[in-house]
């Protein structure tokens, strides 16, 4: 545990900043008047800010002969970074940020545990053990109760469920 503990910070930092990602490429989209728009101005973005920094690291230029030689799953990485950006543009601000995020965790824990199991994509098997199964099953639990705590605090503001004396604390103003 100690090992990767370092690996798990940065690890929940870079999910930190997720829920910023979305939010801000939801009002991008809003203000070009379509999600799409804000997909390709924020990988736009991205090829913006990684090209000075592989320069600063005098990247060699790779051997796209050896990709082409790879699987061809090597190419669904671009392909799943635009569902995502397009989703969290359309979804996060439906859903919240919380929502479209346990949302989002739920459908990886899910993929990922398909993936250790059958060793896919060049990763170590790792089986699906009754504790895997309880942590995604957890994290489900989460979604649920997420979406419920969602769902309920609305209808609480309908509903004016505040104590009786904030009520008449209102009226006298």
């Amino acid at each position: 545990m100690a090992s990767t503990f370092p690996f798990l910070m940065a690890a929940l930092l870079a999910g930190a900043a997720v829920p910023f990602q979305a939010a801000a490429n939801a009002m991008l989209g809003r203000l070009l008047g379509h999600p799409l728009w804000a997909t390709f101005v924020s990988l736009g973005v991205s090829v913006v800010l990684i090209v000075p920094v592989m320069a600063g690291f005098k990247l060699p230029v790779p051997a796209v002969g050896m990709a082409i030689k790879g699987p061809w799953w090597i190419w669904v990485g671009g392909a799943a970074g635009v569902v995502y950006i397009t989703a969290a543009l359309l979804l996060a601000p439906k859903l919240g940020a919380a929502s479209f995020i346990v949302a989002v965790i739920a459908g990886q824990m899910v993929a990922s545990l398909v993936i250790d199991h059958f060793a896919l994509m060049g990763f170590a098997h790792r089986p699906v053990t009754v504790a895997r199964f309880a942590g995604l099953a957890l994290i489900i639990g989460g979604l649920v109760v997420t979406q419920w705590a969602s769902t309920i605090a609305p209808r609480a503001n309908q509903l004016d469920l505040r104590p009786t004396e904030n009520k008449e604390m209102k009226n006298e103003t």
